[in-house]
């Protein structure tokens, strides 16, 4: 079954590669980026939000539309209607994110030239969150497996008692499912904190998955209400969920940060070690540090007001490719090498090298 989503006014402007291929989420389970075809498989959820279903987008040549298959039937209208607002909001598809883009195109003649602006969230705000929260404090292939864990686990979590007992006897309990959603992940008393670090390999990411589901759960955090917001470009209540966030326990700035850029919130850089060392390398800032990087980035991004994230993103992403290559024509099997090159080791730089020479030139 195929689907069509009218890309509008801005269909000779989109990019599918670029709007894709900008954002280290692209490369996180269950998204499958297919270089061959530049096209995105991923499972998107039904109006019944317990069930997926696989799918294909891509952007046929010269047309003013994104292509969805759906690889199930039949499904109804609803459901339909479900995965072109998961596309589109992955996508960024909306008439507040293209009037983003083209403002901050006029402010950043880079960006304009290169066609870029766009950066690459998840159908959902949940799964952005979490995965905002697997970038902490571990390496970027760990951020991977738990990424992929986490999608393993959900075709368990997501059947009713029989049929879960039938999949345990099955071969067939390692197929990787959707990303978990916060109903998912508190519908089961036995998926509490101590099963996810085993069965996953969290850590102390556990208990802040879960305090996030419960809020959700409990109508501290609502769907509909920051569907709206991403709508929105209302500063102060943009704050206000920043201020919220900061309030659960374990989300520091980096990772509100991060889930504030993905809300279409675009005046905090989420700054970490990764900023640092982009600012001495590229801005010359040697002396940056974790006290003085705000300084630092206000005095090189606060021009772009109010997209000082957006530049700080197209220049991570130019140092990157500029570096391993066009991140879109990298295989998965090599994205656990996409890091920082001052933290790759002899080894992961020469297979980089060679990679660079062949399929990534």
């Amino acid at each position: 079954m195929e689907l069509k989503l009218a890309l509008g006014e801005w269909s000779g402007r989109f990019d599918m590669e670029k709007a894709v291929c900008n954002h280290g989420f692209f490369m996180m389970s269950p998204n499958l980026w297919i270089p061959s075809t530049k096209s995105l498989r991923r499972p998107l959820r039904l109006e019944d939000s317990s069930r997926s279903v696989p799918v294909t987008i891509s952007h046929p040549l010269h047309h003013p539309f994104l292509l969805i298959q759906v690889h199930h039937s039949p499904i109804s209208s609803a459901d339909e209607a479900v995965i072109l607002e998961q596309v589109g909001r992955m996508l960024r598809i909306s008439k507040k994110d293209e009037r983003d883009v083209m403002e901050f195109q006029e402010m950043h003649s880079s960006a304009r030239e290169n066609g870029l602006g766009r950066i690459f969230r998840s159908p959902s705000f949940f799964e952005d969150a979490v995965k905002s929260i697997l970038l902490c404090n571990c390496s970027w292939k760990r951020s991977l497996d738990m990424a992929r864990a986490l999608c393993l686990l959900q075709p368990k979590i997501a059947l009713d008692g029989n049929a879960r007992s039938k999949r345990k006897r099955s071969k067939c309990s390692d197929d990787i499912g959707n990303f978990p959603s916060w109903k998912q992940l508190l519908a089961w008393s036995w998926v509490d904190e101590k099963y996810l670090i085993k069965q996953c390999n969290v850590g102390y990411r556990a208990a802040r998955i879960l305090q996030l589901a419960t809020m959700f759960a409990q109508g501290d955090l609502r769907e509909d209400h920051i569907a709206k917001l991403e709508q929105s470009s209302d500063p102060t209540s943009f704050e206000t969920l920043y201020q919220k966030l900061l309030k659960i326990k374990g989300f520091g700035p980096f990772v509100c940060s991060n889930i504030m850029m993905c809300v279409g919130f675009y005046q905090r850089i989420p700054s970490d070690s990764e900023t640092i060392r982009h600012l001495k390398q590229v801005h010359g800032k040697q002396n940056c540090s974790k006290e003085t990087i705000g300084k630092a980035v206000e005095e090189i991004y606060g021009k772009y007001n109010p997209f000082q994230c957006l530049a700080y993103w197209v220049e991570l992403i130019k140092e990157y490719e500029n570096k391993f290559g066009k991140l879109s024509k990298l295989e998965a099997a090599n994205y656990h090498l996409i890091t920082a090159p001052c933290y790759l080791g002899t080894g992961e730089l020469s297979k980089l090298s060679k990679l660079e020479a062949g399929s990534l030139s």
